[in-house]
Protein backbone atom coordinates (compact mmCIF):
# COMPACT_ATOMS: atom_id res chain seq x y z
CA UNK A 1 0.00 0.00 0.00
CA UNK A 2 2.54 2.21 1.16
CA UNK A 3 4.89 1.19 -2.60
CA UNK A 4 1.74 2.39 -4.47
CA UNK A 5 1.29 6.03 -2.45
CA UNK A 6 5.39 6.84 -2.63
CA UNK A 7 4.80 5.47 -6.78
CA UNK A 8 2.09 7.75 -7.55
CA UNK A 9 3.76 10.43 -5.49
CA UNK A 10 6.90 10.08 -7.20
CA UNK A 11 5.36 9.68 -10.21
CA UNK A 12 3.12 13.23 -9.50
CA UNK A 13 6.70 15.02 -8.59
CA UNK A 14 8.68 13.96 -11.79
CA UNK A 15 6.17 15.04 -14.27
CA UNK A 16 5.09 18.32 -12.02
CA UNK A 17 9.32 18.96 -12.77
CA UNK A 18 8.95 18.09 -16.49
CA UNK A 19 5.89 20.72 -17.10
CA UNK A 20 7.78 23.32 -15.35
CA UNK A 21 11.19 23.06 -17.14
CA UNK A 22 9.08 22.53 -20.44
CA UNK A 23 7.14 26.09 -19.34
CA UNK A 24 10.87 27.50 -19.14
CA UNK A 25 12.71 26.37 -22.04
CA UNK A 26 9.58 27.18 -24.34
CA UNK A 27 9.00 30.77 -23.77
CA UNK A 28 10.31 33.35 -26.13
CA UNK A 29 11.93 36.16 -24.48
CA UNK A 30 13.09 37.70 -28.14
CA UNK A 31 9.95 39.51 -30.24
CA UNK A 32 11.34 40.14 -33.19
CA UNK A 33 8.85 42.99 -35.35
CA UNK A 34 9.56 41.69 -38.65
CA UNK A 35 8.88 38.31 -37.60
CA UNK A 36 5.37 39.61 -36.38
CA UNK A 37 4.50 41.46 -39.33
CA UNK A 38 3.37 39.57 -42.16
CA UNK A 39 4.73 38.35 -45.04
CA UNK A 40 4.14 39.84 -48.79
CA UNK A 41 7.04 39.43 -50.97
CA UNK A 42 9.25 41.93 -49.25
CA UNK A 43 6.37 44.80 -49.65
CA UNK A 44 4.31 46.08 -47.09
CA UNK A 45 0.85 44.60 -46.63
CA UNK A 46 -2.03 46.07 -49.19
CA UNK A 47 -4.92 45.00 -46.37
CA UNK A 48 -5.12 43.85 -43.14
CA UNK A 49 -3.57 40.47 -42.28
CA UNK A 50 -6.51 39.35 -40.16
CA UNK A 51 -9.52 38.97 -42.12
CA UNK A 52 -12.63 38.74 -40.47
CA UNK A 53 -14.20 35.05 -40.50
CA UNK A 54 -17.25 34.26 -42.52
CA UNK A 55 -19.74 32.40 -40.48
CA UNK A 56 -20.99 30.86 -43.50
CA UNK A 57 -18.31 29.47 -44.51
CA UNK A 58 -18.04 27.62 -40.65
CA UNK A 59 -21.09 26.31 -41.35
CA UNK A 60 -20.67 25.02 -44.32
CA UNK A 61 -17.63 23.27 -42.62
CA UNK A 62 -19.35 22.15 -39.78
CA UNK A 63 -22.17 20.44 -42.33
CA UNK A 64 -19.31 18.99 -44.18
CA UNK A 65 -17.64 17.23 -40.89
CA UNK A 66 -21.28 15.68 -39.83
CA UNK A 67 -21.67 14.42 -43.26
CA UNK A 68 -18.20 13.19 -43.02
CA UNK A 69 -18.42 11.44 -39.43
CA UNK A 70 -22.30 10.39 -40.95
CA UNK A 71 -20.36 8.17 -43.82
CA UNK A 72 -18.04 6.58 -41.77
CA UNK A 73 -21.04 5.28 -39.25
CA UNK A 74 -22.85 4.27 -42.27
CA UNK A 75 -19.99 2.02 -43.70
CA UNK A 76 -19.28 -0.54 -40.70
CA UNK A 77 -23.14 -0.76 -40.97
CA UNK A 78 -23.52 -2.77 -44.49
CA UNK A 79 -20.50 -4.87 -43.42
CA UNK A 80 -22.78 -5.73 -40.16
CA UNK A 81 -25.90 -6.58 -41.98
CA UNK A 82 -25.15 -9.65 -42.96
CA UNK A 83 -24.50 -10.70 -39.42
CA UNK A 84 -27.29 -9.05 -37.74
CA UNK A 85 -30.98 -9.25 -37.70
CA UNK A 86 -32.62 -7.51 -40.64
CA UNK A 87 -35.19 -5.42 -38.98
CA UNK A 88 -33.16 -3.95 -35.90
CA UNK A 89 -30.39 -2.88 -38.64
CA UNK A 90 -33.21 -1.17 -40.43
CA UNK A 91 -34.70 0.25 -37.83
CA UNK A 92 -31.34 1.83 -36.68
CA UNK A 93 -30.46 2.99 -40.30
CA UNK A 94 -33.71 4.90 -40.67
CA UNK A 95 -33.55 6.03 -37.55
CA UNK A 96 -30.29 7.67 -38.03
CA UNK A 97 -30.93 8.96 -41.43
CA UNK A 98 -34.09 10.54 -40.12
CA UNK A 99 -31.96 12.65 -37.88
CA UNK A 100 -29.52 13.47 -40.29
CA UNK A 101 -31.51 14.57 -42.92
CA UNK A 102 -34.05 16.32 -39.93
CA UNK A 103 -30.77 18.89 -39.21
CA UNK A 104 -30.48 19.26 -43.07
CA UNK A 105 -33.60 20.01 -43.10
CA UNK A 106 -32.83 22.49 -40.85
CA UNK A 107 -29.97 24.03 -41.57
CA UNK A 108 -31.96 24.73 -45.11
CA UNK A 109 -34.61 26.55 -43.59
CA UNK A 110 -31.71 28.51 -41.47
CA UNK A 111 -30.00 29.61 -44.62
CA UNK A 112 -26.68 28.18 -43.93
CA UNK A 113 -26.41 26.55 -47.39
CA UNK A 114 -27.39 29.89 -48.98
CA UNK A 115 -24.17 31.20 -50.37
CA UNK A 116 -25.89 34.12 -52.32
CA UNK A 117 -27.24 37.26 -50.82
CA UNK A 118 -30.69 38.08 -51.85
Amino acid sequence: MYLFIFSMLMFWIISMIIMIMSSIISKKTFYDREKNTPFECGFDPKGKSRLPFSIRFFLIAVIFLIFDVEIALMLPMTIIMNISNYYPWLMIILYFLTILLMGLYYEWNFGALNWLNN
